[in-house]
């Protein structure tokens, strides 16, 4: 009788998906981590159609999305946003200052594999990252072994939100003609 429910149990278990997904901290908590008293109330960026193809080149695959949350103080803005890993989106919180990455941090992870990703010795290596004409970051990230998809779409979102920042801080001048 033992044997067979431990049998019967085994099969169980190894029919359960494997999950290393999970919710490692809030937005609001998030936000308010990142920000002193009081904290600066949630804006919207209304994407221009430069914007989002610049938004599409970053990613490799099409964005839909004519706006954008983002939380502003002085020269600090605030950016969660979402990309997809294997399957399944990846909620990441970016904090940028000044132009430069100053945190990133995984918010919540819905994938299988990959969650390595959320430890600070990966997000260490985007400290003060920032962002180049060609808008590629001005550094190699190493990938994480099993991990490649979960790397690259956090490193996408690092990108775009070193871009928009940049279109906050300093939006592009209109001529007139």
């Amino acid at each position: 009788m033992f044997f067979t429910r431990i049998f019967f149990i085994s099969l169980w278990l190894i029919h359960l998906p494997a999950s290393a997904g999970g919710q490692y901290l809030e937005p609001a908590e998030f936000i308010s981590q990142s920000f002193s008293k009081p904290t600066p109330k949630a804006r919207a960026l209304w994407l221009t159609r430069e914007q989002r193809e610049n938004i599409k080149k970053i990613l490799a695959h099409d964005f839909r999305k004519l706006r954008l949350r983002y939380w502003r103080n002085d020269s600090k803005t605030a950016w969660i946003l979402n990309e997809t890993g294997k399957d399944k989106p990846i909620t990441i919180g970016v904090i940028i200052n000044s132009g430069k990455i100053e945190r990133i941090k995984v918010l919540t992870f819905r994938e299988s594999r990959g969650s390595e990703i959320r430890h600070d010795f990966f997000t260490r290596q985007f400290d003060q990252a920032t962002l180049e004409d060609n808008l590629k970051l001005d550094r190699h990230i190493d990938g994480i072994s099993g991990a490649t998809l979960s790397v690259r779409a956090m490193t996408k979102i690092s990108r775009i939100a070193l871009y928009l920042d940049q279109q906050i801080v300093s939006p592009p001048v209109k001529h007139l003609k």
